[in-house]
């Protein structure tokens, strides 16, 4: 697990949800808890306009969640490579830490998926690029990683959440994966010689999604054990880091892990709590859990198609998995599901990967996954998966109107609000 904290940087112990429970004794997976919300669902790709979006939000969460002065908000801060490429710069990074301790703020988890564009273009399958068999996100991971390193407080580990290896079609051949391993194998060299230089602990993660290399628990398992953990791969890290394989070993699971989306994996239809319980009885480490809620609808019908379209945005790859009497059927996105119901070929249940508020449980029609979101923090509860959690609704500004009746701003703090209820009660 990552490195446990003071409580002054539990948000949950900073809301007005515990100020009404003060004799309540928090089980250990919360006392160690870093909750936030992922700053993707605010447009703008370069520095500045991140910088503007943390002045016009924190004080609203803040103030919306009842913080004092004197009570840290976590921050889970997503970084552009053009925003990185700024960021790294000395006087920037004092800049942002001044903005920070302004704000009553810290960042303990970066979002370095999304390496271009994110918002009002095309994205799509664009978004996985470069991919992991590209030094060019080797590159940008470790801009990354430094800034997170010179951001995070003493004593404090650290994650960075990651492209899931590459897009599928990209990633079926034996060189293509070899490429994804190596590259990965320099992330954990380079995090490894982070650490020791300055004392900083940071964790990568891999976050599976539909139609990626890393899709489903099955895939994900296989990897880490058939390919990271390989005695080869331990043999290259070795080398790489000028240490005995054994010691290799313990590097390759301190510092790559699995970043686990609520929301992508219901879109699996797989059980959250199973797969955590399983990654961790494998030894695979989960440095962040992402809490989001998919679309869902219950069994598909004619009426429902112009609904559904609303949902359509032409920014973002909606990846859909129907379930009905022949198993699991994979559109790689809607216009590619609704012709195959056209053709009654996508009857029964839909899931579909868009991110919808989580405190938002449907219209009679469509419906969300929150029932997994709510099993994923009752286990959380009981047992620390991770004690890195982070809302991500990034798909805010694409959703239909009658889903956006407040403020951006105002939805963050309802989201944080609904997981801490969850979370305390």
């Amino acid at each position: 697990m990552l490195i446990q904290q003071p409580i002054q940087y539990l948000i949950c112990s900073l809301s007005g949800y515990l100020k009404a429970k003060a004799d309540m004794q928090l089980s250990l997976p919360l006392q160690n808890l870093h909750l936030t919300y992922c700053t993707n669902i605010h447009a703008g790709e370069s520095w500045d306009e991140v910088v503007s979006s943390l002045d016009e939000t924190i004080p609203v969460l803040r103030k919306k969640l009842e913080l004092s002065d004197g009570q840290a908000f976590g921050i889970g801060l997503r970084l552009s490579a053009q925003a990185a490429d700024s960021l790294i710069v000395p006087a920037k990074l004092d800049e942002f830490k001044a903005q920070l301790t302004r704000l009553g703020a810290y960042v303990f988890t970066i979002n370095a998926f999304p390496y271009g564009p994110f918002h009002t273009v095309r994205v799509k399958e664009q978004v996985y690029l470069p991919d992991w068999r590209d030094d060019e996100r080797l590159r940008y991971t470790r801009q990354c990683a430094h800034i997170l390193a010179a951001l995070l407080p003493d004593g404090m580990g650290g994650s960075i959440s990651t492209v899931p290896g590459a897009y599928k079609t990209e990633a079926q051949t034996a060189d293509a994966q070899n490429q994804i391993v190596g590259q990965l194998i320099a992330a954990v060299a380079m995090l490894a010689q982070l650490e020791q230089d300055t004392g900083k602990y940071i964790a990568l993660a891999l976050e599976p999604e539909p139609c990626c290399f890393l899709e489903t628990l099955a895939e994900t398992t296989a990897f880490f054990s058939q390919q990271l953990w390989a005695t080869d791969s331990m043999a290259r890290l070795a080398d790489l880091c000028g240490s005995r394989e054994a010691e290799a070993s313990h590097l390759m699971r301190r510092h790559l892990g699995v970043c686990y989306d609520v929301c992508h994996a219901a879109v699996e239809f797989e059980d959250p709590v199973n797969a955590l319980r399983t990654l961790t009885a494998l030894g695979i480490r989960i440095p962040k859990i992402q809490l989001s809620c998919a679309l869902r609808i219950p069994a598909m019908q004619a009426d429902m198609l112009a609904e559904l379209q609303r949902f359509d945005d032409g920014v973002y790859l909606h990846q859909v998995v129907v379930r009905n009497q022949h198993g699991l059927q994979r559109y790689t996105d809607l216009p590619a599901a609704f012709a195959a119901y056209q053709a009654g070929q996508a009857d029964a249940e839909w899931r579909i990967h868009c991110h919808v508020p989580i405190f938002w449980d449907g219209n009679g029609q469509l419906g969300s996954t929150r029932a997994e979101l709510l099993a994923t923090l009752q286990a959380l509860r009981k047992q620390g998966f991770s004690n890195h959690l982070e809302v991500e609704t990034y798909t805010w500004d694409v959703l239909p109107a009658h889903l956006k009746n407040e403020s951006k701003a105002h939805a963050i703090a309802r989201e944080l609000g609904f997981i801490m209820k969850e979370l305390l009660t």
